[in-house]
């Protein structure tokens, strides 16, 4: 397991470093299969101070699987006991339905893949442009596991590759709770 600790607006101080070191080397255990985890640890200038410090960790498994947890709290250390809190409920979500659909499909083969990236837009109304661009892996996929790894991620969206059909496909959460399924075609 990699462990990658950044901090944004603030110091990594070795004691820190020790602290998220410490509190994220037990994230293995529950996912044997893990090969990295990111932790970005930012201060924000915010007008509540209880909400300054903000420690967000993305974890990835060999099989593509992100999870994600974010945390703000007036403390760092606080905010870190907090988003590895969240996370290990994260994983045991996980597990769990993980295990359901091992036992109810008999084969325990999961693909996950990666999210694509929201773009970044100017806010002063100019002309919107590409302003970043990021490549990732697709990995077959069912509609489900798709839906699954939008709703681990907490995202709107999720770009996938469809196992059933053969092609790429978006999974998107709609206004009223439920999800729609974009299907390209070719005129």
């Amino acid at each position: 397991m990699e462990l990658i600790v950044q901090g944004r607006n603030l110091d990594i101080t070795p004691r820190l470093q020790n602290y998220v070191e410490k509190k994220t080397t037990r994230l293995d255990r529950y996912m044997p299969n893990l090969m990295e985890v990111r932790v970005d640890l930012s201060a924000e200038n915010t007008r509540s101070a209880i909400h300054s410090q903000v420690a967000q960790i993305t974890v990835r498994d060999n099989r593509g699987t992100i999870l994600r947890a974010e945390e703000r709290s007036n403390d760092m250390f606080a905010a870190i006991d907090a988003v590895v809190d969240k996370l290990y409920r994260q994983i045991n979500r996980y597990r769990g339905k993980k295990q359901r659909k091992w036992r109810q499909s008999g084969n325990g083969e999961e693909f996950m893949g990666e999210p694509l990236p929201l773009e970044e837009t100017d806010e002063e109304g100019e002309d919107a442009k590409i302003v970043r661009t990021k490549q990732f892996s697709l990995k077959p996929m069912t509609a489900d596991e798709a839906v699954d790894q939008l709703e681990l991620l907490g995202h709107d969206f999720f770009v996938f590759f469809n196992a059933d059909y053969g092609m790429v496909n978006v999974v998107y959460r709609r206004h009223d709770n439920n999800y729609g399924l974009l299907q390209p075609a070719l005129d």
